[in-house]
C-alpha cells in the first residue's frame, strides 16, 4: 500500500475513532492478501480489531477507576502456604458467576492470611470483564460518606455507590463505627441488596461483628440478614503469610495459631 493511501486510511480511522483498525490494518490487510482472504473475511478481523481494542481499553479504565492499591491476581495467591484456604470456592468466585447472580462474598479470617488479596485479584478480574468495580476500607468509605453528609449530598454518594456492579469492601472490624456510621453503613447493605454485588473481609467472626458496629446488636443483625441472604462465606485459617519469614527465623511468635486457638 502506498504512503498517500496508508495517510488516508489513518485519517479516516482518526476521523471515525477508530483506533484499533488504524492500529491493526496493515498487519491484517498483509495476511488478506497471503491468504487470499474474501472482502467480507477481511472486514471481519479488521471489525474484531477494533472490538479488541476497545474491550482493552475499557478494561483497562475500569481497573485504574477501581481504586485497587496494589494488582494482585489469584495466580499470585500461595495455596500451598494458606492451606486451609478452600481453593474450589475461591476458584467458583473468580469465575464472576457470584456477580451475574447479584450475590455477596465475605472473607473471614486473621490477619496475613491473604483475605484482601483474595477480593483484589476477584475485582481485578471483573474490571478486566468489563464490570464497574469499586474497591475501597470500610473507614475510607466511612470517611467519604461523612464528608458527603456534611456537604448535604449524602444522596449522591449513595447514587454513586449504586452503579457499581460490585463494590469490594476491606477491613470489615479493624476500627470500630459509633452509632451514627453504623447507620450509613447499613445503609449501604440495604441499598445494594439483590441489587449489587458486594465483597466484604473481616478478622471477626459474624458473631462479633456488633463489636464493630457500635455495639448494635439489632442493627448488626438485620445487615447480616440482608448481607447472608445470597452470598458466599469463605473461611481462611493459619499463620500470616506476611511474617511467614520472620516465624520461621524466631524472631517472633505464632500469634494467629495462639489467636485460632483462643477461637
Amino acid at each position: 500500500m502506498n504512503t498517500l493511501s496508508h495517510d488516508r486510511l489513518i485519517q479516516l480511522c482518526e476521523d471515525l475513532k477508530l483506533p484499533g483498525i488504524a492500529d491493526s490494518y496493515p498487519a491484517l490487510a498483509s495476511a488478506a492478501s497471503d491468504e487470499s482472504q474474501s472482502f467480507t473475511d477481511f472486514l471481519e478481523h479488521v471489525l474484531v480489531a477494533e472490538r479488541d481494542f476497545r474491550r482493552a481499553r475499557s478494561a483497562a479504565t475500569l481497573v485504574r477507576m477501581a481504586g485497587f492499591p496494589v494488582v494482585k491476581t489469584l495466580e499470585e495467591y500461595d495455596f500451598k502456604f494458606a492451606s486451609s484456604a478452600p481453593r474450589r470456592q475461591i476458584e467458583q468466585l473468580a469465575s464472576l458467576a457470584f456477580v451475574a447472580r447479584r450475590e455477596n462474598a465475605v472473607f473471614l479470617g486473621p490477619s496475613g492470611v491473604g483475605k484482601t488479596h483474595l477480593a483484589i485479584a476477584i475485582g481485578h478480574k471483573a474490571a478486566n470483564a468489563g464490570i464497574k468495580t469499586q474497591f475501597t476500607t470500610a473507614a475510607d468509605l466511612i470517611l467519604k460518606l461523612e464528608a458527603a453528609q456534611r456537604q448535604g449530598r449524602l444522596k449522591d454518594a449513595f447514587r454513586t455507590l449504586s452503579r457499581y456492579t460490585l463494590l469490594i469492601i476491606d477491613e470489615i472490624g479493624y476500627l470500630p463505627l459509633h452509632r451514627e456510621q453504623a447507620h450509613l453503613f447499613f445503609q449501604i447493605i440495604a441499598a445494594r441488596y439483590e441489587k449489587g454485588s458486594t465483597i466484604m473481609t473481616s478478622n471477626l467472626s459474624f458473631g462479633a461483628w456488633d463489636q464493630a458496629f457500635a455495639g448494635d446488636r439489632v442493627l448488626t443483625a438485620a445487615m447480616l440478614d440482608r448481607l447472608l441472604h445470597h452470598s458466599h462465606v469463605v473461611q481462611i485459617q493459619g499463620e500470616s503469610y506476611r511474617l511467614k519469614d520472620k516465624r520461621k527465623a524466631g524472631i517472633i511468635g505464632d500469634t494467629n495459631r495462639k489467636e485460632n486457638a483462643a477461637a
